[in-house]
């Protein structure tokens, strides 16, 4: 069994960032399991599908989803669908798919199989709770809501998104509400989980926190 790390939070609490950072300087591997769930969201909603559709609907669709995540890059049956899901709209799809037990059920297993015997940096909502419960090291990243608006208006912008801060306060309370409320797999840290506060940090001073952390269990 390899070294996983798993980096759980919000939207926007800086867990993308700095889960590739930590993964590029420790030589892991990286999987953002958040880019897994908005691009299976995508997918279904391409099919025609909802969160409402019958069970067996979504059943069907599901067997014959295929995820890959190579190089940041997130791909369903082979198709690259990394650029369709970088809008607001994918990730409160994404939120609202989630919430189905049997969509959270599929992801899981996959993402668990992407993890095998792997030196990883794994980032989602429910990585050390769920996914990875036995990672040696659990990371909870968290952020007051205004810092994660202007960080989430700074990545949009960056990407050429023409999004403004209303819809990005409305798409991240929308998130949290629905991914803290949830009856299966809620966000939360896990017992044994770090909490970092990222607020008042910046980047350099979350990573280099955490890579501590990381020599610390290595001795271990």
């Amino acid at each position: 069994m390899g070294l996983q790390i798993a980096i759980d939070g919000p939207a926007a609490s800086g867990k993308s960032t700095i889960a590739k950072l930590l993964a590029e300087r420790l030589g892991f591997e990286h999987l953002n399991t958040g880019a897994t769930y908005r691009a299976v969201a995508v997918y279904l909603k391409e099919k025609g599908l909802n969160p409402f559709s019958s069970r067996e609907e979504l059943e069907k669709a599901l067997k014959d989803v295929n995820v890959d995540y190579r190089d940041g890059r997130v791909f369903i049956n082979g198709e690259d669908y990394t650029e369709k899901i970088q809008c607001p709209e994918a990730g409160i799809l994404a939120s609202d798919f989630a919430k189905l037990d049997l969509v959270r059920q599929h992801l899981v297993r996959i993402q668990r199989e992407i993890c095998d015997d792997k030196n990883i940096v794994v980032e989602g909502r429910d990585i050390g709770t769920v996914v990875l419960p036995n990672a040696q090291l659990k990371i909870f990243l968290t952020a007051s809501l205004e810092a994660r608006i202007e960080r989430k208006l700074r990545e949009y912008q960056k990407k050429g998104l023409n999004v403004s801060r209303e819809e990005v306060e409305k798409e991240l309370i929308s998130r949290d509400t629905q991914d803290s409320s949830r009856k299966i797999a809620p966000l939360k840290p896990a017992e044994d989980a770090v909490v970092i506060d990222t607020t008042s940090m910046s980047v350099n001073e979350v990573l280099q926190k955490i890579l501590k952390l990381v020599e610390e269990r290595m001795k271990v």
